[in-house]
C-alpha cells in the first residue's frame, strides 16, 4: 500500500538530473535543429553554423572557463551553451538568440536538466547576439567569446570568390586564429593572421568592431582584459 501511494505522488513529479555535455551532443533533436539552421543560413549566403561551429564554440567555451580555474558546473554549461547557442537559426536568423533560448529552455527541462541550470543556459543563448546581448554571467561570456573568436577561412559557403561580399571576404582572409588564455596576465587574448590582399586590418575590424567591443565586455565578466592582434600587430 505504501509502494502504490509513493508511485501516485511521484506521477506529477518531474525528477531532475545533471545533464552532461555528452548527452547533448549526440541529442537527436538539438543535432536536426543546428543542421536545420545551418541549412537556413546557408541559403541566405551566411557563414557555416553546422554542428563543427558548434562543437568547436562549445569546446573553446569550456576551455576558457578551465584555464582561468573555474569550476566544473560553469564549465558544463558553458559547453551545453556552446553547443546549442545557434538552434534558433533553425526558425529565422532574426532573433535567433531568443528563439534559441526558448527552444534551449524547453528541451534541457524535457531532458530533466534542473530548472535553474536550464536557465542559465538559455540566458547566455538568448544574449550572445550582439545586436541585443551582452555577457551576464561567465557562462554567457564563455559562450560569447567562444562564438565571437571562431572565424575561419573555411566557415565561408560562399564557393564564387567573385561573388563574395564584405562578410565572406573578412572571413575568408583568417589564415589563421588562436584563441590565448593568460590566466597570470588576466589577458584572453585572440591572434589573427589575415591575408592582407583579400582585407586589411582596418576592413576586419570596420565589420566586427562590436564583436570585439562585446568580447571585451564578456573578458571583463571574467576578471581579464581582451587583446586583439592581427599580422603579430596590436589591434586593440
Amino acid at each position: 500500500m505504501a509502494e502504490e501511494q509513493r508511485t501516485e505522488q511521484e506521477k506529477g513529479r518531474i525528477f531532475y538530473k545533471e545533464i552532461t555535455y555528452k548527452e547533448i551532443k549526440k541529442n537527436e533533436e538539438i543535432n536536426l535543429l543546428i543542421e536545420r539552421g545551418n541549412q537556413v543560413l546557408s541559403a541566405l549566403g551566411y557563414t557555416e553554423h553546422s554542428k563543427k561551429h558548434a562543437a568547436k564554440v562549445a569546446d573553446t567555451a569550456g576551455k576558457i572557463l578551465k584555464e582561468l580555474g573555474f569550476g566544473e558546473r560553469e564549465i558544463r554549461l558553458s559547453k551545453i551553451a556552446g553547443y546549442m547557442h545557434d538552434i534558433g537559426n533553425s526558425i529565422n536568423r532574426h532573433d535567433h538568440a531568443h528563439s534559441g533560448a526558448v527552444l534551449a529552455y524547453g528541451i534541457l527541462k524535457d531532458m530533466g536538466m534542473p530548472i535553474p541550470e536550464a536557465a542559465e543556459v538559455a540566458t547566455a543563448i538568448g544574449h550572445h547576439d550582439e545586436d541585443t546581448g551582452t555577457a551576464v554571467d561567465v557562462v554567457s561570456a564563455a559562450l560569447i567569446l567562444a562564438d565571437k573568436t571562431d572565424v575561419r577561412r573555411n566557415r565561408v559557403q560562399n564557393h564564387s570568390i567573385a561573388n563574395f561580399d564584405i562578410h565572406d571576404r573578412v572571413n575568408y582572409a583568417v589564415l589563421s586564429s588562436s584563441l590565448e588564455i593568460k590566466k597570470e596576465k588576466q589577458v584572453i587574448q585572440m591572434n589573427l593572421e589575415l591575408d592582407e590582399d583579400m582585407c586589411t586590418v582596418m576592413d576586419y575590424f570596420e565589420i566586427f568592431l562590436n564583436r570585439m567591443l562585446m568580447c571585451r565586455r564578456a573578458a571583463e565578466v571574467l576578471g581579464c582584459k581582451f587583446k586583439l592582434t592581427a599580422n603579430g600587430s596590436k589591434v586593440c
